[in-house]
């Protein structure tokens, strides 16, 4: 039998769970902003060469995004670059220079068929990509939403869906809702598809900075639809959606009881238990454990990002796979 060796808790992170609660769009056109991104708290950053980059500065931003990764210095932030789609004059420049500089995952832009995604595969893999560089779809147009399915399932490489929200409303005429009622149905299609094929599914951005209630109450939304994290225009929400897409307090403590209790009962061959007057079975322990391995991975990832400070190069070349 071989011996079981004994992981670390950042080897226990790459294997079990990734949190996703902040992913922070960075302009590839601000050299200042990329440099600041080493010290922000977000759980993953995607510097952006597409829609916050003006034409006459892509191939600026393209060279100053892959300075940034190739220096280091992010911590065990993901990093991820949103790549100009194949039918703009940069998109194939893009996911080639970008293939083998040790981000985590390129974003690519308005999917909407698994050709898409295979094409730019092709590219990635002639470029000579890792097997481990995942490729992350956008979800932004309604036959994206139709075709989620066949997008994330194109292939092992899928690693999430994020939405876009803002290009969505603008493709069904609706408006953005306080409640968004008009994209409920598209959002969790999205959901839905992401838990059935093993990925991460991440929530489009709120456009309003001033209005600070309703970006806490979408983060909230999002939450319980069944979203890893958010996805972000400005530093300043970071915290809050750190905090609404972390386990609570309670919620951790409850996991951790039934973790308890349940395992004793299974111990004496019962397979559910009763905890203040709650059935609790084997789906329930599930996902407590999924709960307290989050925790513990944010808890990870927060101490060793405040103990690089943003400043170790080195500690961004951890090895976390990005599915």
């Amino acid at each position: 039998m071989a011996e079981i060796q004994a992981r670390s808790p950042l080897e226990n992170i790459r294997n079990t769970v990734r949190p996703r609660r902040s992913l922070l769009y960075m302009p590839g056109s601000n050299a200042r902003a990329l440099e600041k991104a080493r010290t922000l708290p977000a759980d993953g950053l995607i510097m952006d060469l597409e829609d916050a980059v003006n034409p006459d500065a892509k191939e600026r931003a393209r060279s100053q995004v892959l300075d940034a990764v190739k220096e280091g210095g992010y911590g065990m932030r993901e990093t991820v670059i949103r790549v100009n789609g194949l039918d703009t004059p940069w998109g194939e420049e893009d996911l080639r220079r970008a293939a083998t500089i040790g981000v985590d995952a390129i974003l690519l832009p308005k999917m909407e068929y698994a050709a898409q995604v295979h094409a730019a595969e092709e590219i990635l893999e002639d470029a000579g990509a890792p097997d481990d560089l995942a490729v992350w779809c956008m979800i932004e147009t309604p036959l994206g939403v139709l075709h989620a399915e066949e997008v994330a399932c194109a292939t092992p490489r899928c690693g999430a869906l994020v939405m876009g929200t803002a290009d969505l409303a603008k493709g069904l005429h609706c408006a953005h809702t306080p409640h968004r009622m008009p994209m409920i149905a598209a959002l969790e299609i999205c959901v839905l598809t992401a838990r059935a094929a093993g990925i991460a599914v991440l929530d489009g951005v709120h456009l309003d900075l001033n209005d600070e209630e309703g970006f806490i109450r979408a983060c909230h939304q999002g939450r319980s639809f069944g979203f890893d994290g958010k996805t972000l225009i400005h530093p300043k929400t970071i915290k809050a959606a750190n905090d609404i897409f972390a386990p609570s307090d309670d919620e951790i403590e409850w996991s951790r009881i039934i973790i308890e209790v349940h395992a004793e009962a299974k111990k004496k061959g019962e397979g559910v238990v009763v905890v203040d007057g709650k059935l609790v079975e084997s789906l329930h322990v599930e996902d407590a454990k999924r709960l307290v391995a989050l925790i513990e991975a944010i808890e990870t990832i927060e101490a060793e990002n405040e103990r690089s400070n943003g400043n170790d190069s080195s500690s961004k070349k951890s090895g976390l796979a990005a599915r």
